[in-house]
C-alpha cells in the first residue's frame, strides 16, 4: 500500500448498521442500513474533514432556526438540491404502479412559502388586494392581470376507459408571488394572504378567480440555502409559476404548479421543478376590466388514492 493511501476502519460501518434493535420500526430498520452505508461511502470518498463536517451541520442548524411557519428554509436547501422534486417523482411513481390510468395531473413540488388557512374564497372573485397607483409594482399588475378558470375532475383507476367526471366542492388552494417577485410573507408592504386563496368548485367541478401571471424570481439569498447556491456558483431564479394544492374527498390530493411558457427561466430552474405537462399559454382576455389574460386549465384527481 502506498504511503499516500488512507486507512479506514471499513467495520465501522456494519458495527452502526448492527446496532439497530430489533424492535426498531419497521420502516427505519429498512432504510437505514442503505443510509448509513451511503453516508459513510460519502466521507470516505470525499476525505471529508471535521472543520468540513461541523461546517454543514452548522448550515443545517442555521436552516432550522431561520425555518418557521410561513417559511421552511431547509426545503429551500433540499429543493436547490433536485431533493424534493426527486422524492416527488418517486411518490408519482408509487402511486402510478397502484394505477392503471396515468390520468391524473402530474405533480410539483410544494415550495418553502406555503401557507394554511389561506382565506376560502368565492369562485369568481379575486386574490391580488388592495391594488393601487400607489403599489410599486401596480402596472405590471395590471399589465399581467389574469383571469384563471377550469374544472377540477375524478378519475377513477379500476374503470380506465371511463372519461374524468367533474368534482364538486373539490378545494382550489392557489399562491404566487407579487410581481416584485415576493411572496407576501417576504414583504412586509403587502397585506396578510395577498396572492393566496382557496376556492370551491361548483356542480360542474368548476373553479375561477382573478390573480397575476406570474413572474420568475430568485430565490432568497438572506439564508444558508441561498448562500450556498451562490457557494456553488449557480444561478437562483425559478420560471414564473402559480403553486396549487387541489383536494377532494375520497380522492389524492394533488399538490403541484403550473408554469407561464413564456418565462425564460423554463429550461432552468434552479430546483429543477418544471415537467412539460404543467407548461400553460396564457391567451389575451377580451372586454374584461379586471383581467388582460386568461387561462383554462383542468386537474384531474385519482379516486380512491388518499395518503399517498
Amino acid at each position: 500500500m502506498h504511503s499516500s493511501e488512507r486507512k479506514f476502519d471499513l467495520s465501522l460501518t456494519d458495527k452502526v448498521i448492527a446496532a439497530t434493535g430489533p424492535n426498531a420500526h419497521p420502516r427505519l430498520a429498512q432504510v437505514m442500513p442503505s443510509l448509513v452505508r451511503h453516508l459513510h461511502d460519502f466521507a470516505r470518498e470525499v476525505n471529508l474533514t471535521v472543520d468540513e463536517w461541523t461546517t454543514a451541520i452548522e448550515l443545517i442548524n442555521e436552516c432550522g432556526r431561520m425555518s418557521n411557519d410561513r417559511r421552511n428554509e431547509t426545503q429551500l436547501l433540499c429543493d436547490i438540491l433536485g431533493l424534493e422534486t426527486l422524492v416527488d417523482e418517486i411518490t408519482a411513481n408509487i402511486v402510478s404502479s397502484a394505477s392503471v390510468s396515468g390520468t391524473s395531473t402530474p405533480s410539483a413540488i410544494l415550495g418553502p412559502f406555503y401557507r394554511h388557512d389561506a382565506p376560502l374564497l368565492p369562485n369568481g372573485s379575486s386574490i391580488v388586494k388592495d391594488l393601487t397607483p400607489a403599489v410599486p409594482w401596480y402596472e405590471q399588475a395590471v399589465a399581467d392581470s389574469a383571469y384563471i378558470t377550469g374544472r377540477v375532475l375524478s378519475h377513477n383507476p379500476l374503470f380506465p376507459d371511463m372519461p374524468p367526471t367533474p368534482l364538486r366542492n373539490a378545494i382550489v388552494d392557489v399562491w404566487h408571488t407579487a410581481p416584485n417577485g415576493l411572496y407576501e410573507q417576504q414583504d412586509p408592504s403587502q397585506p396578510d394572504m395577498n396572492l393566496r386563496g382557496r376556492f370551491a368548485t361548483d356542480a360542474e367541478g368548476r373553479y375561477a378567480f382573478y390573480a397575476l401571471r406570474p413572474v420568475a424570481y430568485p430565490i432568497p439569498d438572506d439564508g444558508p440555502a441561498g448562500k450556498f447556491l451562490a457557494l456553488l456558483d449557480r444561478h437562483p431564479h425559478r420560471p414564473g409559476h402559480i403553486h396549487f394544492i387541489v383536494s377532494a374527498t375520497g380522492h389524492r390530493t394533488l399538490t403541484t404548479q403550473i408554469f407561464d411558457d413564456r418565462d425564460e427561466y423554463i429550461e432552468k430552474d434552479s430546483v429543477f421543478a418544471v415537467k412539460d405537462d404543467l407548461v400553460v399559454h396564457f391567451e389575451p382576455r377580451e372586454q374584461d376590466p379586471q383581467a388582460k389574460w386568461t387561462l383554462n386549465y383542468e386537474f384531474v384527481l385519482e379516486a380512491g388514492m388518499m395518503g399517498l
